[in-house]
């Protein structure tokens, strides 16, 4: 149990940060000068910390005690491992979907180095990516409330794992709605609406962040 508490510390501790880099870069992008390679720059460090949560909360859910089928009801923890493919528990694909949501966005994170790119090479490198993270982001949220809802929807006002998973979800649709926003329009070049891109951007980080501090006060 001391390692998974470590392991919780750890992801927390990333998306903290990971949500931090995100709002400060788009901060940056509509307060700063406006260069856009130090943005792209301070997003891919907080695209490294949302990597690091995300495999570390799948690690965590990889090596979380569990229930033997025909036992007494107790919990057992099994040798570590550092993968596994468990699709039929939900807490997995939650988990699973939520890395690979990290790792799509790594991809418009990088594409977004790239200079003289035409509109149709940006919304294809840049902004499907985007919009697919957010996607599996919000896959994600939606698992972890089945998850920890036992499948019924409802308000578990009480439960801290509860907040977690609500305010990263609320996170998830400010991300998606910053991406609707950033897609660029061929007939003039221009994002849908760069204010709305950039603040929802920066208010969906925050949720991470409050998420990630909420994550500390968990027991795993």
């Amino acid at each position: 149990m001391a390692r998974l508490r470590r392991l919780n510390a750890i992801a927390a501790t990333a998306f903290v940060l990971g949500g931090a880099l995100f709002a400060a870069g788009a901060a940056f992008a509509l307060f700063g000068s406006g260069d856009a390679t130090t943005s792209a720059a301070i997003y891919f460090a907080g695209g490294l910390c949302f990597n690091t949560g995300g495999y570390v909360s799948l690690l965590q859910v990889v090596n979380a005690p569990r229930h033997v089928p025909g036992g007494e009801g107790g919990l057992v923890t099994r040798r570590w491992r550092w993968w596994s493919y468990e699709p039929l528990r939900v807490d997995w694909l939650a988990a699973f979907v939520l890395f690979a949501g990290t790792l799509v966005f790594g991809v418009d994170l990088l594409d977004s180095f790239l200079q003289g790119l035409s509109v149709q090479q940006v919304n294809r490198l840049i902004w499907a990516p985007d919009v697919i993270g957010c996607v599996l982001f919000l896959i994600s949220g939606h698992l972890g409330f089945v998850e920890i809802c036992h499948g019924r929807p409802r308000v578990l006002a009480r439960e801290l794992g509860w907040w977690i998973v609500a305010v990263n979800q609320l996170g998830s649709v400010l991300f998606m709605v910053s991406a609707i926003a950033a897609f660029t329009k061929p007939s003039t070049g221009s994002l849908v609406n760069a204010d709305i891109a950039n603040w929802g951007t920066v208010t969906g980080a925050l949720c991470f962040s409050a998420g990630g501090v909420l994550q500390y006060f968990e027991r795993p």
